[in-house]
């Protein structure tokens, strides 16, 4: 298949005009070394990957003829090598001036919370996360959902602005079934098929890139808690209720789940906790980087709350893209049991987004939304509630029904 391009390309390029180093990181199979190697932006500079055992080897004994190979480079998979990141550091700092550009790494774990990578690179490097494929993405526009449109616009203009998206109709449920990984999301057509390779791609998980992370004494415990959390999507993590369930110990449960965020496996989701008359809910809530990879594990049929899901990672690849301060993504909860899905907070303004699993949406599906702007006033930029539908329209003032995918 020909190259499909990513969201992430022009920002890894604009952060190696700026950074020495720029580390790229994500869960395994969302495309990383094809961005690296294929991408316009990209695909002219030298390429290393430490799963050639050769290069693996010269990192081990000689890190700094490695390095010194080429004026800049690509390393991928850094993570199998972490003491790697200490000779790229001692490099950097010797050579002056800086030069830009001069270390891509990418890797299948999250650099910042592995324990065993001695220096966070603090000051010399950018940090990026690759997230499996946007529907945008996989539509070949290489861009991620309107939500900089929507913040360009007052409230009341959105549904306009919305009307003239020419992306299609699409089908929530497939989307989720197909996910975002590459390979399952653009080549393969058939459900066994893609069952088949999301079971390899956990079988790989668990028998090999588990080892690079940490120890795990028991790998069916480790899969049943994947199974339990996989079930828990878009719930509130209660860490001693799900290790009660899958029979762990509490201490155990939080590390395993601390390993699946390492390797971009699951999303902690925080709360907006800025508090002014309401009582609100402080744990976070749990989703999956991939909704396929969840509804494989969980052995469901999708939900609600995969379409959040969905949401929520076209939210998190667009936020990552950001060039400056990248918005936050969060959500709302009070102790009365008032919700919003996704808070956006971006330069300031908030932007509420809830989500409704019907093609009629009436102002009582609004009512979270309208306690949100009650609460938060003028801070809010708009309110959006996403439905399956067809139809794109004013609820009411700062409230705006739109389907799904008119937006992501």
């Amino acid at each position: 298949m020909s190259y499909l391009p990513r969201l992430a390309g022009p920002s890894l390029a604009a952060d190696l005009a700026v950074f020495p180093v720029v580390v790229l990181t994500g869960a395994r199979q969302t495309g990383k070394s094809t961005l690296a190697r294929e991408s316009e932006r990209l695909r002219g500079r030298p390429y290393l990957t430490l799963d050639d055992l050769d290069v693996r080897d010269q990192a081990r004994s000689e890190p700094e003829q490695l390095l010194l190979r080429h004026s800049t480079m690509t390393l991928d998979e850094v993570q199998r090598e972490p003491d790697l990141v200490l000779a790229i550091k001692a490099l950097v700092d010797r050579e002056r001036p800086r030069r830009p550009g001069r270390f891509l790494l990418t890797g299948s774990a999250n650099l910042l919370l592995m324990k065993s990578v001695a220096d966070s690179l603090a000051g010399r490097a950018a940090y990026r996360v690759l997230h499996p494929m946007t529907r945008r993405e996989q539509l070949g526009l290489g861009v991620a959902g309107r939500w900089g449109d929507l913040f360009g616009e007052e409230a009341d203009r959105w549904p306009s602005l919305l009307d003239a998206d020419r992306t299609g109709r699409a089908d929530w449920r497939a989307l989720a079934r197909r996910g975002g990984f590459p390979v399952p999301a653009t080549e393969l057509d058939a459900d066994a098929a893609r069952a088949a390779w999301l079971e390899g791609y956990t079988r790989t998980y668990l028998e090999r890139d588990l080892r690079d992370l940490a120890s795990v004494q028991s790998l069916p415990d480790f899969r049943r808690l994947m199974r339990a959390a996989a079930l828990r999507l878009g719930g509130l993590l209660n860490q001693s209720e799900l290790a009660r369930d899958v029979g762990l110990p509490p201490t155990t449960a939080q590390r395993h789940l601390g390993i699946l965020e390492t390797s971009h496996l699951v999303v902690r989701l925080e709360p907006y906790s800025v508090n002014r008359t309401k009582r609100l809910i402080k744990a976070p809530k749990l989703y999956w980087t991939d909704p396929a990879l969840a509804l494989h594990l969980a052995g469901a049929d999708p939900a609600g709350a995969h379409l959040e899901n969905l949401v929520l990672l076209d939210l998190l690849a667009w936020s990552e893209s950001a060039r400056g301060a990248r918005p936050q993504i969060l959500y709302w909860r009070t102790a009365g049991g008032q919700e919003v899905d996704f808070v956006v907070e971006h330069e300031g303004r908030l932007l509420a987004v809830e989500l409704k699993v019907t093609g009629r949406p009436s102002p009582a599906d609004a009512r979270h939304l309208r306690a949100f702007r009650h609460e938060y006033g003028d801070a809010v930029q708009g309110a959006l509630l996403l439905h399956d539908g067809d139809d794109c329209f004013r609820l009411e003032q700062g409230i705006v029904a739109a389907p799904w995918w008119r937006v992501i």
